[in-house]
């Protein structure tokens, strides 16, 4: 079994997102881990019957949305891991948003398979992570995305958005 996900080590008041949030019940509640042997990071999502888009397929945002959330988790282990801390230190949390979001739909998604996602960090750059990654269906990629993900300021509030 994995150790925890990057997204539970988010703090409650960020863990309300649809694709990651573990505290919100109608979300996907996605997990990421990474993937020692390879350095690339990875997630598993079993879609539900209602996540169709035409009979036999994965709708095409629901592929969006966990490309873009592991893109966005994976960023954040990566700027964890280049400033040398470790998720859920005592430090202010590393906490990233969607700057840019770009899929490639390579071939339709089957529906009732587990969805493999695996994400390569591209770049560290200052407050930007660039995370590359892929959507498998039993090996086969079904669809590639690139994240172009950006931390938050450390004081800004998810309440109200402003900072505190």
């Amino acid at each position: 079994m994995p150790e925890k996900a990057f997204q539970d080590y988010y703090p409650d008041q960020w863990s309300y997102c649809y694709g990651c949030g573990r505290l919100n019940e109608h979300g996907l509640q996605i997990k990421s881990y990474w993937d020692e042997d390879t350095g690339e990071t990875w997630a598993t999502y079993h879609p539900k019957p209602h996540h169709i888009a035409i009979p036999g397929y994965v709708y095409g945002g629901m592929i969006a949305s966990l490309i873009d959330c592991h893109g966005t988790g994976s960023a954040a282990a990566a700027a964890y891991q280049a400033t040398g801390r470790q998720m859920g230190d005592d430090g202010p949390p590393l906490r990233f948003v969607t700057g840019s979001l770009h899929v490639d739909y390579l071939k339709p998604t089957p529906l009732g398979p587990p969805l493999n996602l695996r994400g390569r960090i591209k770049q560290v750059k200052g407050r930007k992570v660039l995370v590359e990654i892929t959507l498998s269906v039993e090996g086969e990629i079904t669809a590639r995305g690139e994240v172009l993900a950006v931390q938050v300021p450390e004081h800004w509030s998810p309440i109200d958005g402003e900072k505190t």
